[in-house]
């Protein structure tokens, strides 16, 4: 088992990633002492609560926690609403949850950032655990303390900053994982190495996706890819400098899926999307490196992730991309990737630049 600290002061935290923490979750020290003798409410969508509800529960009740009960909900980015939001807000209020309690959540990145703007809010802040259960939401979501909900004009644009008391990635529950939801959580792992880990890009040309079934590579991948953010996030817990970099892809992967309508492709896809795009940019305004454009492509789509999204009109990508929540004075701000290893945050691009890779439909 890895353990990877999240240095923050008084809201440090600790993530474990390992095997097998699920089945014996009250002799997790980061959970039982968190959950012994205070009240826990479980929030989960109905696809992992029907998988691993039972377990999460039988735990809580084993580490001496009073569980009041689910807030269970539908699958899927498309019910990451304030409507969805207010359900589990019901759900709190009628459990008599006190200003004691701590919400667990479980499942992935959608469950993780309800449970946590529900944490955030309630009783104007309750402590919270998260329990991803999906590559995607152990190796990014889970991870920094960022908590929302989408609105129709913009992904995560409703939400607020509040760090959670601890981090269970228990590799186990990847099993039941499609593939392509595996494949969409590789996508952040990518976006990781090409920040800050040459010797992880190097591995994942090496090894492919297939370094999945490799159990002692796996938990090495997302020890390394959760120690990347962990240590941006410790230099900035808010977002007002470096820990921008971890929005490397996202501009124009969150404008993709609100162009798309959420759900046409998943975080990951559209962030693959958003990797490829941002170095074809870095290239095209001349601050990458050109073997490092290329190995990001190469390896993008070696990978079999869709290159460039389909049947969206540009100029709704463009209006997405302008209502990003990191827009600055009505101008995006673009992370870019220098070399592998290397990015640079917060530029400013010639708009002529960026409406032109969007025109060109990404074609490689």
């Amino acid at each position: 088992m890895r353990t990877i600290d999240v240095n923050l002061a008084e809201r440090s935290y600790r993530v474990l990633v390992g095997r097998g923490l699920l089945e014996r979750i009250d002799t997790v020290g980061e959970f039982a002492e968190a959950v012994c003798g205070r009240q826990v409410l479980a929030v989960s969508d109905k696809k992992v609560y029907e998988l691993y509800g039972k377990a999460l529960e039988g735990g809580a009740k084993k580490a001496m926690a009073e569980f009041l009960g689910w807030s269970v909900f539908e699958a899927g980015e498309e019910h990451k609403t304030v409507e969805t939001l207010t359900r589990v807000w019901d759900d709190l209020v009628k459990s008599g949850m006190d200003r004691n309690g701590v919400i667990v959540a479980l499942g992935g990145g959608v469950v993780g950032d309800m449970a946590g703007f529900a944490a955030a809010t309630y009783l104007r802040g309750v402590d919270f655990i998260q329990i991803p259960t999906t590559l995607l939401a152990m190796v990014d979501s889970s991870v920094g303390g960022k908590t929302g909900v989408d609105h129709p004009l913009g992904k995560n644009l409703i939400g607020a900053f509040h760090q959670p008391k601890a981090v269970l990635a228990d590799l186990d529950l990847l099993k039941t994982l499609p593939r392509r939801e595996v494949m969409g959580g590789l996508a952040e792992v990518i976006k990781a190495a090409i920040l800050a880990d040459e010797w992880l890009f190097a591995l994942l040309e090496a090894r492919g996706p297939e370094l999945v079934q490799d159990v002692e590579l796996l938990e090495e991948a997302v020890a390394r890819a959760i120690s990347i953010k962990a240590e941006i996030v410790g230099l900035d817990e808010k977002e007002g400098g470096p820990r921008a970099l971890l929005n490397l892809g996202h501009t124009f992967g969150h404008a993709v899926e609100t162009a798309s309508g959420y759900g046409r492709y998943i975080h990951g896809e559209a962030v693959a999307m958003g990797l490829i795009f941002s170095a074809k940019l870095a290239d095209a305004v001349g601050v990458a490196e050109k073997k490092s454009v290329e190995r990001i492509i190469d390896l993008i789509n070696a990978w079999g992730y869709p290159n460039r999204p389909t049947d969206i009109p540009g100029r709704k990508i463009k209006e997405a991309i302008l209502h990003d929540k990191k827009t600055k004075s009505g101008l995006p701000r673009w992370v870019l990737p220098l070399e592998i290893g290397r990015a640079r945050w917060g530029c400013r691009v010639n708009e002529d630049a960026v409406d032109a890779l969007i025109n060109e439909g990404l074609k490689n």
